[in-house]
């Protein structure tokens, strides 16, 4: 898809001469010594296992890693031979929790806000402005609110803010993480359209390796604390160290995990019956009706269907976290256990052990101060004596190598972390029903198939997962049926 008014940029020149950073009150730095330089106009693709340091390059170069007191940097980092933090006007980034980045109330204005703070003439910004919408496929009025958009037209949304400013360099941090398979490609060829249109430079961290790689020119992957452990042309990098990368945790073509399901309850018991359920983002704004739907022990459904036709929203729903706007929501005497048949009614400490939800945005449900306790506050609520809740915690951040951030606060960790985090609270627990909403954006291959494996085990003893995600692997890996919302209500 072309952007309709393209203007040439200049391109920006990156340098980094033995930089680093290191968040304030962490032992390790997320980044340390990295050389890496990138030619104007340069189209890389960044790899590199979960918490590598990817995300904080790219905030590195955007200007955004805070103040002193946020943490300690060393070496430089430049932008046409300036400081990244000092050239902000020449950087567009798309972070990967998009939500962070949605400024105003209305489409039209979110998009307008980068190129109205960059002194664009008005006219001129709102021609920008239909051209970056039209080119990431959000069809919306300009009048649109930006509340009323699901996770993933965020995620459209805020591309078009950076499209609309045509920055010399371009950061995409997981632009597609959220978007169905349409999406990802419609935003990747508005990205590389405008990449060719323009001249910009374009960096982009992204484990859709599949999705990008024809696509750009160079592949750079980072090890452990920035090291760069491959550097060169696309096909080169990729067949030259396909297996060593794809060890490393790198999702590479031809080498993608392969989990194996664990045994079943023959016999699931129904947990929660949904029939003529309609659902609503808010009282009076229904998203979905007609949805009839079983949940029973031992068994998965994956929620599927287009950005923004109400995936998340059913979820919550299922959750009891919403409210049925009609027909009947029921949990059934398996799940219930003596309590009533209506989750939107049940307090929160009679949720804990029955329903597990994880959100969209993972920071969301975050409440302590460290990684550790907040993986241990689901079984210390439950009663559980606090060291059976420490060992409970212990041993789930080990698997999913969250283990040497257990000191850390859980709002520093990178997105894929964030997103352990926010499904090892609820594996805490145990509970019968997990509804989980895209639990596996973010992830490496590894730290992938370490959810999937422990998502088995709760299907095995007997839970029932649902979860709303564009991830086809994680359906196939957990055997799950699929539940279709079709189309994207008005």
């Amino acid at each position: 898809m072309r952007v309709t008014t393209p203007l040439a940029v200049r391109p920006a020149a990156v340098r980094a001469h033995g930089w680093g950073w290191r968040h304030a009150g962490r032992r390790a730095w997320a980044l340390a010594g990295l050389d890496l330089a990138i030619d104007p106009g340069e189209r890389v693709l960044l790899l590199g296992a979960s918490g590598s340091g990817k995300s904080t390059l790219l905030a590195g170069l955007a200007g955004v890693l805070g103040s002193d007191e946020d943490g300690e940097r060393s070496g430089e980092l430049l932008i046409d031979g300036v400081p990244a933090a000092a050239a902000r006007g020449r950087v567009g980034l798309v972070l990967q929790d998009p939500e962070s980045q949605v400024v105003m109330s209305r489409v039209g204005d979110d998009v307008a806000f980068g190129c109205e703070n960059l002194g664009v003439p008005r006219e001129e910004t709102w021609r920008r402005v239909d051209a970056a919408l039209a080119a990431v496929g959000l069809g919306l009025p300009r009048e649109h609110p930006t509340e009323r958009l699901s996770g993933g037209q965020k995620q459209r949304l805020v591309l078009a803010g950076v499209l609309a400013m045509r920055p010399g360099l371009i950061l995409l941090d997981e632009p597609t993480a959220e978007l169905d398979p349409a999406g990802v490609r419609e935003v990747r060829d508005a990205v590389i359209e405008l990449a060719r249109t323009t001249g910009a430079t374009l960096v982009v961290v992204e484990h859709r390796v599949d999705a990008w790689v024809e696509h750009v020119d160079r592949v750079v992957v980072l090890g452990a604390a920035g090291a760069i452990v491959a550097d060169g042309a696309p096909d080169a990098v990729l067949s030259r160290e396909g297996a060593s990368l794809a060890a490393q945790g790198v999702w590479v073509p031809g080498h993608e995990p392969a989990p194996v399901a664990g045994p079943r309850p023959v016999d699931g018991e129904r947990l929660l019956t949904a029939a003529g359920l309609a659902v609503a983002r808010r009282p009076g704004v229904v998203v979905r009706g007609g949805i009839d739907l079983e949940l029973t022990a031992g068994r998965a459904v994956a929620l599927t269907g287009p950005n923004g036709s109400g995936k998340s929203t059913l979820a919550l729903t299922l959750a009891g976290l919403l409210p049925a706007a009609a027909g009947v929501l029921r949990a059934e005497p398996a799940l219930a256990s003596g309590i009533g048949p209506d989750p939107a009614r049940w307090r929160s400490r009679e949720l804990l052990p029955r329903i597990g939800t994880v959100f969209q945005s993972p920071e969301h449900q975050f409440l302590a101060r460290t990684v550790r306790e907040e993986v241990a506050l689901g079984p210390r609520a439950l009663g559980r004596a606090q060291g059976e809740a420490e060992a409970t915690a212990d041993e789930l951040l080990e698997r999913l190598g969250l283990a040497p951030l257990a000191a850390a606060n859980p709002f520093t960790l990178s997105g894929g972390q964030k997103r352990r985090l926010s499904v090892a609270t609820v594996l805490a627990t145990s509970p019968r029903l997990l509804v989980l909403d895209e639990p596996t954006f973010g992830q490496d291959a590894r730290t992938w198939a370490e959810l999937v494996a422990l998502l088995d085990a709760q299907l095995s003893a007997g839970s029932a997962i649902v979860f709303a995600t564009h991830d086809e692997r994680l359906a196939a890996a957990l055997g799950a049926a699929a539940f279709e919302l079709a189309g994207v209500p008005a």
